[in-house]
């Protein structure tokens, strides 16, 4: 089960990397000006989603497994679950984000997107304080 636990963290870690720099890349491409940075920052956003997507859905399948294999409850756990269904959205938003800017429907500002970025790091402290704490 350690093995699992393992991957688990591998890929939760991997898929924040994803969450964290793709409303990132949005700030950027909110700020840009001229065609050939659009169309950059719009190649980069894609394979970035495209790549961090299976990575999220093994986080979720090998914490699943955990979930199993330990059979662990409590408040805590359903209040993470409840914050890793928060992050599901917010990747899935972050998908709906990516497809406006391919078709040049953006309607926010790189102000929202830096706010919107900080989204992943609040839920990250709530997850980590939750697991390791198991205060309820």
């Amino acid at each position: 089960m350690l093995i699992v636990k393992s991957l688990h963290i591998v890929f939760v870690v991997s898929w924040f990397a994803g969450l964290f720099y793709l409303p990132r890349l949005y700030v950027n491409h909110a700020m840009a000006e001229d065609e050939a940075t659009r169309a950059r920052l719009a190649l980069m956003e894609h394979k970035l989603y495209r790549f961090m997507t299976p990575l999220g859905a093994l986080a979720l399948g090998f914490g699943l497994w955990l979930w199993q294999g330990y059979g662990f409850s409590g408040g805590w756990l359903h209040t993470k679950m409840t914050l890793v269904l928060t992050l599901v959205a917010y990747h899935l938003y972050c998908g709906k984000l990516l497809r406006d800017f391919a078709a040049g429907r953006n309607t926010r500002g790189h102000v929202w997107y830096r706010w919107f970025n900080e989204v992943p790091v609040l839920v990250l402290f709530a997850i980590v304080f939750l697991t390791v704490l198991k205060p309820f």
